[in-house]
């Protein structure tokens, strides 16, 4: 992905292996480097520290990989959170910081929840999944949430997946058992090429659910074939009843953890990029393990390259009024159920005031906060278009003690807004310097009305300017749109 310096390397939580700043290839770029200073802080989960954001390439150039949904059912709002929740950083990428950002998302359109369920309902997996694709991007499309740039189905990678699988094979990280093939932990973690296995959860090696979970319902009973109880499925051999591919290794289909890493890398490669490694990864914290982790080692397996992700960004989790959202309490909300209690506007206001890697919890208080605080910015935007309605240009537009103070309130709001978007993308904290410029602003406009003066129009023109723009950026106002 990038060359690497040995010095400074981050000091990341004991607890984690060795992770490196990525440095440019091209060194006569004019990028900013650990040793001349950072914007940009973001929480890395590599590091489980903030890190200082760099790209790989050292100009604005981003190259951002995110797991995309196993369409089987109804999207729901663990979903929202975690794409909805990227959405508000890509943004802030592209619209603040001014990053050009590739974003390649993925359908999972084939693995053991989709069979299940399509053999349950009597249909072709295919169409279930093209059935599900379609309302997921449906209901990304009712949130305001941007489309990828590139969108990957692993039923359209079967060819490439082969070859990668082909190429563990060859280079010793994997091996065929009784028509299935799975990857060889042991041969990766800490041997001559110095991989690391599981980076994100060191602790979680040998975590028997998390393994059973991450291979499937429907391939629990391959276990004896393993070298390993830690080895892992990338293609699991043909059974009665479920789709299959032919392949070099037999028929079969792969398992989930291969095909984000043979995607992402077929994707970035076709970009230059030679390991096919990325700047950002990021997806749900459950994912981490084993999904990310054995993803991870796939491709740093295939690719030779000890950091193919620089930067890993995980969601947290969405509770239901504190609970974990489950069917079987009957708390499981939809995003189209969402949308009928509530416009996506003011669902991503919600999310905006929740930091995107931290619990959240969802419910009725949760959201009559969020119509508040867009009750509070509303009254201010009609209070600034009134203003500048009732403006003349006879008007005086000298500054007094009063204008003087909203300034520093608006410059001040400035600082404050970048600092917390620097600070990881803190957008709880914009929204409360936001909220203060707005009570400056009310503070102002009721001084010189018990003064019996006017407002100087264009303070008041560059506060809700300045407003405006950032609710541009975090997706809540259109673009075409001068005041709120």
């Amino acid at each position: 992905m990038a060359a690497f310096i040995t010095h400074p390397t981050h000091t990341a939580h004991p607890d984690m292996p060795e992770w490196c700043y990525p440095v440019p290839k091209n060194k006569s770029n004019a990028a900013i480097t650990p040793e001349r200073g950072a914007v940009l802080k973001v929480m890395n989960s590599l590091t489980r520290t903030k890190t200082l954001f760099q790209t790989a390439s050292g100009s604005n150039t981003v190259r951002w990989y995110m797991c995309g949904p196993t369409v089987y059912d109804a999207s729901h709002m663990g979903h929202a959170r975690t794409y909805l929740g990227f959405d508000i950083i890509r943004r802030i990428l592209t619209g603040y910081f001014n990053y050009d950002v590739t974003l390649c998302m993925n359908i999972t359109d084939i693995d053991d929840k989709i069979i299940k369920r399509s053999n349950e309902a009597g249909v072709p997996f295919d169409s279930l999944s093209r059935h599900w694709e379609s309302e997921f991007l449906k209901d990304m499309d009712d949130l305001n949430v941007s489309r990828p740039d590139v969108m990957t189905r692993v039923s359209e990678y079967m060819p490439e997946i082969s070859v990668y699988i082909q190429s563990l094979i060859d280079k010793g990280y994997a091996y065929e058992s009784e028509g299935s093939v799975y990857f060889d932990v042991g041969n990766f973690n800490g041997g001559e090429e110095g991989h690391c296995y599981c980076k994100l959860m060191p602790t979680a090696i040998g975590n028997a659910k998390l393994l059973a979970e991450g291979e499937g319902s429907l391939t629990q009973d391959f276990g004896n074939q393993k070298k390993s109880s830690n080895d892992f499925a990338l293609w699991k051999k043909v059974k009665e009843g479920e789709p299959s591919w032919d392949s070099p290794f037999g028929p079969g289909r792969p398992g989930w953890h291969i095909e984000c890493s043979v995607m992402a890398s077929d994707v970035f490669r076709s970009l230059g990029e030679a390991t096919g490694g990325m700047d950002i990864h990021s997806g749900g914290v459950d994912l981490k393990f084993p999904h990310h982790d054995n993803e991870m080692a796939q491709a740093e397996a295939e690719s030779g390259s000890k950091q193919w992700v620089n930067y890993f960004i995980h969601s947290g989790h969405l509770h239901i009024k504190g609970f974990k959202m489950s069917k079987s309490l009957k708390n499981f909300i939809t995003i189209q159920q969402a949308l009928k209690q509530n416009t996506a506007r003011q669902i991503r206001l919600c999310f905006l005031m929740h930091k995107y890697n931290e619990p959240m919890d969802y419910g009725d208080e949760t959201m009559a906060h969020a119509v508040e605080r867009e009750k509070s910015f509303a009254n201010f935007f009609g209070n600034v278009k009134a203003v500048l309605r009732e403006a003349s240009k006879d008007d005086s537009a000298k500054w007094t003690s009063s204008e003087a103070t909203l300034g520093k309130a608006l410059e001040n709001a400035k600082s404050e807004v970048y600092k917390s978007l620097c600070d990881d993308f803190d957008t709880p904290s914009v929204l409360k310097s936001l909220q203060t410029l707005v009570d400056a602003v009310n503070i102002y406009l009721l001084s010189v009305q018990s003064s019996n003066s006017k407002p100087v129009e264009l303070i008041v023109r560059s506060a809700g300017s300045y407003i405006t723009r950032i609710f541009k950026v975090f997706g809540l106002v259109p673009e075409g749109v001068e005041i709120g």
